[in-house]
């Protein structure tokens, strides 16, 4: 455990705790507002830099670790809110209770930490995939200075958000909607006032959100406005052509990274990965690796993997269980569950690796509709399913992005693995608590299309469940997401274009456009320095956008949840 000093540190798990509460809690309430839900690592990697050395000395390794910990929530309540939702849109909020979501949760963290605890080596090391996000994470720490500056930019815009968010939905000062008395049937025309929407199109940038727009142009006026004046259908036929449609693209391009990333390497994959998975360990960094080579054939070595692959081998039974009695699965479905999933995993790490997406609910629907095909399972255990995979999946793109960042920086991979699993088991409890508190204050109608949460990716979860409202649209669109994906063009965005209201497009569009503004007005003014003045203005420049604009996401998301939690105590108190 010596080479653990100085880099899982009391003081760096507790920040990290503390942030990865913050996040995660965030990230379930965006997951469910807006649809979508960007990797907050770089952001959590500036954060942990910045309280680390206020305390005083510390290292990159240090601060790698604690980031770990504070990103690791994320994904887990991505998962959850991805799915789960599904089943209450449907009527069956009734019979889902915490301790099934918690099981859910929990269920998805042990397997996602399994799988990338077998197959770490062999991606990160002896495949050496790119891992772009975990990449910046380590170069952002790499290039870190962060000042007082970095805090005051941090919770000063969280501050804002959290004001205007309790004004507009605590208060009712503020309207939700500009220009919503605009009537277009079958378009939810007009400018969300959300700072948390125009942060997520800064921070995804100019020309995936300009894709994302022009689905929701094709969907809206092309097929809604244009397609009923021209006496195609009606506006209720054409509400269901662009849901079918948005659902077919963005399923289109999740079957478009398995095939191109993953089932074309499937063969290298299985034969490259077999010594790893028969190690059964979390082997040390890339340094370290001629000493544990060389102490491979020891007594002891030997002893401690068959150690840890019977820990691992306990670990993975429990899950089965876990499901089969806290879940209800029974055996079968349990049993095809535990085994897709370590499949799902590492299709997940490929994927992220390749092009730093991660489809979770993708992988999700692969096996639940698996186990719907093998076994007789009762609709709402779908979503349980569904739940457990994504939650797995979207913790292990999670870790790998990590354990490339620390591959990069020379950071131990157990010290990130143990705060991955410590942030993952909070994140998990974090996560359920967000969604069992916006249930409880909003009901189970406030989620869909419709609702105060459109949960875009739950609600195609839900529609594979109970009937695709129209299925040429839906093979229209999974044959141009399929096309799409494989030709390099940012398919998921033109498909939650398509899939989701206009006003919340419309929005993530301003934010674009507002970062492309501030790009030209920044650019400007590093032509008048000298190259290496410019280069460091483009590194604060960066850095500045990056944090305000999280800040802005972080604050209305954190105050959302406080607001539902108001509502629910103020309903028990009635």
């Amino acid at each position: 455990m010596q080479a653990l000093k100085g880099q899982l540190t009391l003081r760096g798990v507790a920040i990290g705790c503390v942030g990865c509460a913050i996040i995660t809690a965030a990230s379930a309430y965006t997951a469910l507002k807006m649809g979508a839900l960007p990797w907050p690592i770089i952001f959590a990697a500036i954060i942990s830099l910045f309280f680390l050395k206020a305390l005083g000395h510390t290292n990159l390794n240090e601060a790698n670790v604690t980031h770990t910990v504070m990103s690791a929530g994320a994904m887990v309540a991505g998962g959850l809110a991805f799915t789960i939702p599904g089943a209450w849109m449907l009527g069956h909020a009734a019979e889902i209770d915490w301790f099934q979501m918690l099981a859910v949760a929990l269920a998805g963290v042990v397997l996602g930490l399994v799988c990338t605890a077998l197959l770490r080596r062999h991606f990160i090391e002896d495949a050496e995939l790119e891992y772009p996000i975990g990449q910046a994470a380590a170069q952002t720490l790499v290039a870190g200075d962060s000042g007082g500056s970095t805090g005051k930019k941090l919770f000063g815009a969280m501050g804002l958000a959290g004001l205007f968010t309790a004004l507009r939905d605590g208060l009712g000062a503020i309207p939700s909607l500009l220009f919503g008395n605009v009537a277009l049937p079958g378009v939810a025309f007009g400018v969300y006032l959300s700072p948390m929407l125009l942060a997520v199109g800064f921070l995804v940038g100019t020309g995936a959100v300009a894709v994302w727009f022009a689905g929701a142009l094709i969907g809206n006026f092309g097929i809604v406005v244009g397609g009923t004046a021209a006496g195609l259908w009606d506006v209720a036929a054409a509400q269901g052509i662009v849901s079918s449609l948005g659902m077919g693209v963005m399923m289109g391009c999740g079957v478009g990274v398995i095939a191109k990333n993953i089932l074309s390497k499937a063969v290298s994959l299985v034969r490259d990965t077999r010594g790893s998975v028969a190690v059964a360990r979390v082997d040390a960094a890339s340094p370290a690796a001629a000493d544990e080579a060389a102490a491979t054939a020891a007594p002891g070595a030997r002893h401690r993997r068959r150690l840890t692959a019977g820990l691992a081998a306990l670990a993975v039974a429990a899950v089965a269980l876990l499901a089969c009695f806290a879940l209800g699965l029974g055996a079968v479905p349990s049993v095809i569950v535990v085994l897709l999933a370590f499949v799902t995993c590492a299709m997940s790490a490929q994927s992220v690796g390749q092009t730093g997406i991660d489809p979770m609910e993708i992988f999700g629907l692969i096996v639940l509709l698996a186990v719907a095909a093998l076994s007789d399972v009762a609709q709402v255990q779908l979503f349980f399913v569904a739940g457990v995979v994504a939650v797995a999946c979207g913790l292990a793109g999670d870790i790998m992005n990590d354990f490339k960042a620390g591959h990069v920086l020379g950071t131990d991979p157990r010290a990130q693995w143990i705060g991955q699993a410590v942030g993952g088991v909070l994140g998990a409890v974090v996560a359920v608590a967000v969604m069992a508190v916006l249930l409880a204050a909003y009901g189970p109608d406030a989620f869909g299309l419709q609702g105060t949460f459109v949960a875009a990716q739950a609600s195609v979860v839900a529609t594979m469940v109970a009937g695709i409202p129209s299925v040429p649209a839906f093979l229209v669109g999974l044959a141009v997401g399929f096309a799409l994906y494989l030709l390099g063009a940012p398919a998921m965005m033109l498909g939650l274009g398509i899939y989701l209201p206009f006003y919340m497009s419309l929005t993530a569009f301003l934010g674009a456009m507002a970062k492309m503004a501030y790009d030209a007005v920044c650019a400007r003014r590093r032509a008048k320095l000298p190259p290496d003045e410019a280069a460091a203005r483009l590194k604060a420049q960066d850095e500045t956008g990056l944090v305000v604009a999280s800040g802005l996401l972080g604050g209305e998301s954190v105050v959302g949840v406080v607001i539902a939690l108001a509502a629910v105590a103020a309903g028990l108190g009635a």
